[in-house]
């Protein structure tokens, strides 16, 4: 078989970096679960017709079909790999509102796909991390201000092994909404799809398709740049947009009641996560389903990745026609995030492998006595393997080493009086050799299994 070319977009990670990526899932988990986010899985596939319903992806769904249909006939409803956790979990929450306890909290962690160029940080199979709150018919703004610290918590939880501080940047639809409007724009899901533009493209690009598409004047193309050049971490923020509202008379009762929960959110972030919390009026989050509060959440010295986990307020994604379920949600891009910490070098395994004890095998004839200490040690939490051929013990020593394991293990044997000799683990690092009793022999915390730890 000649040597396959590799797929860009697919990442595959090897056996260290596999290991730091699970830290990061299960230190997530572990923090959704604390603040009592149930996990959930939905399937990988959903009919096209309703992955496209947003009409804005239709060009990132791969399409999922068998190569030979049955009777030559191809099935009746297209079907399309998810490309976010999101529309899945509108549909799961309608299918199965009648069992479930509003308001739902829940986190789910899944690969999902999409079909766009590949680049630094950006995958077309990648691994997601979810966490939505949704009521049924009304949700509390409290939430809005609950979900982004839990991220933040969440995210901070990662500080440890080496992950670098986090801005969480926030805005309020209803604030942009209400100043748009104030100043006399009507198309204001198009004035937040150029704003949302800005980092990628510069202002003077956005006033351009302001005016050229959104009908804005030239003025009212510097007002909405003036309110996204706004941003601070403490609640004299608010006091600056107002200021703006009012100098080109744009205050409305929907920009009011925007600065409200905003307040809100930034004073609540201010005690709980000093400085993490950040307003930033440019954060728009194109997509028309949000309604409220928005969120992206930047890396700090590694800005240029782009977001890795954004989300916001929605009120109507799931709705059955008579009944609503609003939500709050944030998402973190795994992928995008682990493939910064590898490639950065920022983190490592402390070994690649999770045995912590190789067992040594003097003779296939001892085999037996080997797997006996083998399984008495993971009897207690301890993981092992048993060495794959009964050569010299230096080659036995060399191959544990070669594979990154601390320890190995020497099980007694009998001598010419047949008393049986104490068994012995050596540290192959130090050199360390002494009597163990596999019994009540441990390693160290740090030994016991790999540690994700920070690159000096």
């Amino acid at each position: 078989m000649a040597k396959p070319t590799p797929l860009s977009g697919f990442p595959e990670w090897l056996p260290d970096g596999r290991i730091v990526e699970q830290h990061v899932l299960d230190t997530l988990r572990h923090t959704f679960e604390l603040h009592g986010f149930a996990g959930i899985e939905t399937r990988a596939v959903e009919p096209l017709d309703q992955l496209l319903r947003k009409g804005e992806t239709s060009k990132e769904v791969y399409l999922l079909s068998r190569l030979q249909e049955e009777n030559g006939q191809s099935s009746d409803k297209q079907l399309g790999l998810h490309f976010d956790l999101t529309v899945p979990f509108a549909r799961y929450v309608l299918e199965n509102a009648g069992k479930l306890a509003f308001p739902l909290k829940r986190y789910q962690i899944q690969k999902v796909w999409r079909g766009e160029r590949p680049q630094d940080g950006r995958f077309r199979e990648f691994i997601q991390a979810d966490i939505d709150v949704v009521g049924a018919g009304e949700l509390p703004y409290h939430f809005e201000v609950e979900v982004p610290l839990v991220i933040a918590e969440a995210l901070g939880s990662l500080a440890g092994i080496g992950l670098p501080p986090v801005r969480i940047l926030v805005n309020n639809r209803r604030v942009a909404e209400g100043f748009y409007r104030g100043i006399g724009l009507d198309d204001v899901e198009g004035v937040l799809r150029q704003i949302d533009k800005l980092d990628k493209i510069g202002p003077e690009k956005v006033s351009g398709l302001l005016v050229a598409e959104c009908g804005a004047t030239e003025d009212q193309a510097k007002a909405c740049l003036a309110l996204a050049s706004i941003s601070g971490s403490d609640v004299g923020v608010i006091a600056e947009v107002r200021a703006l509202a009012e100098s080109h008379g744009a205050t409305t009762e929907l920009l009011e009641t925007g600065l409200g929960e905003l307040e809100a959110l930034i004073a609540a972030a201010s005690e709980r996560a000093p400085g993490v919390v950040v307003a930033d009026l440019k954060i728009a989050r194109g997509l028309d389903y949000y309604t409220g509060s928005v969120y992206e959440t930047v890396l700090v010295g590694h800005e240029q990745l782009g977001s890795i986990c954004s989300g916001g307020r929605y009120d109507t994604l799931a709705s059955d026609g008579r009944n609503t379920y609003p939500g709050v949600g944030l998402s973190i891009g795994v992928s995008r995030l682990v493939s910064r910490l590898l490639s950065a070098e920022l983190v490592r395994a402390t070994r690649s492998v999770p045995s912590a004890v190789l067992v040594a095998v003097s003779s296939e004839d001892q085999r037996v006595a080997s797997d006996a200490v083998a399984t008495a040690l993971r009897a207690r939490d301890i993981p092992v393997e048993v060495a794959p051929s009964a050569a010299k013990f230096g080659k036995q020593i060399k191959y544990a080493d070669r594979r990154g394991i601390p320890f190995v293990w020497f099980p007694g044997t009998a001598g010419e009086d047949g008393v049986v000799g104490a068994d012995q683990v050596k540290d192959i690092r130090s050199g360390e050799q002494v009597d163990a009793d596999a019994a009540t022999w441990e390693p160290s915390d740090a030994d016991r299994w790999p540690q994700v730890v920070p690159v000096p």
